[in-house]
């Protein structure tokens, strides 16, 4: 597997995003779901990344956002026929290492409280719960975490 930095508007990359929708949409009501739309992932405090296999296939995704004084992890995810492979945890040390290389001190992010896998990946890898931060309020059906790097 091979992740690099990558437009999000491409067909293989837009399908994803848009499984990620869906899905996301399925599990959560609409004012719960905090998704980027294409435009803002393509802003210039933006990295987006691409996790492709070794035919070139887009199977994972993940955008670094930097926040002024912390990065966040947005739009994370795994083609379905790759998820316990360790493409997330691959995409999660990219998005990690690209951060601290940034001179972030921080890694935040939000996710649903329906998403354990998702949740047992981020505390596997050193984050810890915290408040709301950023113009996220207290939701019932969010988790926010942060990472120290």
């Amino acid at each position: 597997m091979i992740i690099n930095t990558e437009s999000p508007n491409q067909p293989e990359v837009l399908s994803m995003l848009a499984r990620l929708d869906a899905h996301c949409a399925a599990l959560y009501p609409a004012e719960s779901n905090h998704l980027m739309d294409l435009d803002s992932l393509m802003r210039g405090d933006v990295l987006f990344l691409v996790a492709r296999d070794i035919d070139g296939a887009a199977v994972g995704c993940a955008a670094l956002v930097n926040r002024g004084g912390y990065g966040e992890l947005k739009r994370m995810f795994v083609d379905e026929a790759r998820r316990g492979l360790g493409t997330g945890r691959k995409l999660l040390e990219h998005v990690t290492m690209f951060a601290a290389m940034s001179g972030l001190q921080v890694l935040r992010l939000e996710t649903g409280i329906h998403q354990p896998e998702a949740i047992a990946l981020y505390e596997r890898a050193g984050f810890a719960r915290i408040e709301p931060f950023g113009e996220y309020r207290p939701d019932p059906l969010s988790l926010f975490m942060e990472k120290r790097l």
